[in-house]
């Protein structure tokens, strides 16, 4: 009679890997789904064009809650409005980097909350003036509008933070506003430097008092991250 062979010994089971603490999550632990129902509910609402302003003298009368918007030139802030909205054309996208001028204000949910596209800023090819007008504005803007109660400061998640990044961020400081970091374009980057990417700002914001902790990670493509950043936009309106 053949010995039967001894039965190999099971090899341990390793536990599953633990995915690493998330440096840019937002919004509450609990009643997590009331809190993103109230950002799909106001953005369910009209968001429409209503006023333009090229210099500090031609704002509009402050009303309700402003929320502004800026990031350098193609970072994709148009296409995140419009995804924010629900729409392919609110805020123009255009294919000339630098383009937008002014600052243009939508109406959300009948007066609930302003969203304000800034002007992008970086651009190489931007005029020496337009770069001067843009700064002069934005920090007229920033200090002396009562009504804003945040700015979202979009930076690209594919590329290393550059240095007029930190230089707005040193005007945010001055102006005495609170600022919110948003990751854009997050579906065209590897998960790995992605990561890397939401650590190195979570640090960053560590350092700068006007900087909010929270950090939201976000694609207008795949609408990674829109729902949270409407629920937060929505804790501010009206």
């Amino acid at each position: 009679m053949t010995p039967r062979p001894e039965p190999k010994p099971e090899k341990p089971k390793l536990p599953a890997p633990v995915p690493p603490a998330d440096p840019v999550a937002a919004g509450p632990t609990e009643d997590r789904d009331a809190w993103l129902e109230e950002g799909r509910l106001l953005f369910a609402r009209p968001c429409t064009f209503f006023f333009a302003a090229q210099r500090i003298d031609q704002l509009p009368e402050p009303k309700g809650p402003e929320v502004a918007f800026c990031g350098r030139s193609n970072v994709g802030k148009s296409s995140l409005i419009n995804a924010l909205a629900g729409q392919n054309a609110l805020a123009r996208v255009s294919n000339t980097p630098g383009r937008t001028k002014q600052l243009n204000f939508f109406d959300l949910s009948d007066g609930r909350l302003t969203l304000v596209d800034m002007p992008g800023y970086g651009y190489a090819e931007a005029a020496k003036s337009v770069k001067e007008d843009w700064q002069g504005l934005m920090f007229d803007f920033l200090r002396g509008r009562p009504t804003l109660k945040r700015l979202i400061l979009l930076i690209d998640a594919r590329i290393e933070t550059k240095a007029v990044d930190f230089a707005v961020m040193d005007l945010l400081s001055q102006a005495a506003v609170a600022y919110q970091i948003v990751l854009t374009k997050a579906d065209d980057v590897t998960a790995a430097k992605l990561e890397k990417k939401q650590r190195e700002i979570a640090g960053l914001v560590k350092l700068r008092a006007a900087a909010l902790p929270s950090i939201i990670t976000t694609s207008s493509q795949t609408g990674l991250g829109i729902p949270e950043l409407r629920a937060e936009l929505a804790s501010l309106a009206e």
